[in-house]
């Protein structure tokens, strides 16, 4: 059984694993190279933010020592699967991104003023288009045919102090990245149908 549409530009397989077929697995296996690593961004850099601004930052912990920390700043139901986890990402987004713009948007930076003068808002459309490239850094994951398993049972404020020390990134997210080790998973659980969440005005 597939939920690939008709009119899907690409075959159905591809559209069961990035959606109907991926699952946030509990624990996790294999080995994430530093190609794939490098491979989720660059499949990520290409999803639609305001401005192109591109707000968010990637921390891929691989040392002991840093996966020791960010352990323990989880909630302790993460614990296990961060520490066995192949991979570990920290998502966050860049404080000062609007610093970025002649980069992002060359030629037109007239927007940047109406970020510089409200820091309230230059903090809230970050944290808002990061967020929304953290869903494509996890359907990027699921491309490469691993699995993402994110969570946000964790210290964020300890993740700064710790990895941000300085206050350029704000964190949001932790994603654990690999191949789904054995009894990774329960029983599916339920998805709301269309009717229960669209309307159409």
């Amino acid at each position: 059984m597939t939920i690939a549409h008709d009119e899907a530009v690409i075959d159905a397989a591809a559209v069961d694993a990035i959606f109907a077929g991926a699952r946030t697995p509990n624990t996790f296996t294999g080995d994430v190279t530093d190609g794939q690593a490098r491979a989720i961004y660059e499949l990520t850099k290409f999803g639609p933010t305001a401005f192109n601004s591109q707000p968010l930052r990637v921390t891929y912990v691989r040392s002991a020592e840093a996966r020791a920390t960010l352990v323990g700043t989880l909630a302790n139901g993460n614990r296990a699967k961060t520490e066995a986890a192949p991979l570990v990402a920290i998502l966050s987004y860049d404080t000062s991104w609007q610093e970025q713009w002649d980069t992002f948007l060359p030629g037109y930076n007239a927007p940047k003023a109406m970020y510089d003068a409200d820091p309230d808002l230059a903090a809230a459309t970050g944290n808002n288009n990061a967020h929304l490239q953290a869903g494509y850094f996890i359907l990027a994951v699921r491309s490469l045919g691993l699995s993402a398993g994110p969570m946000t049972g964790a210290d964020f404020t300890a993740i700064d102090q710790a990895f941000f020390p300085d206050g350029g990134q704000r964190s949001f997210l932790v994603v654990n990245i690999g191949q789904p080790a054995a009894d990774a998973w329960g029983e599916a659980k339920p998805k709301f149908a269309y009717e229960d969440v669209v309307r159409t005005v």
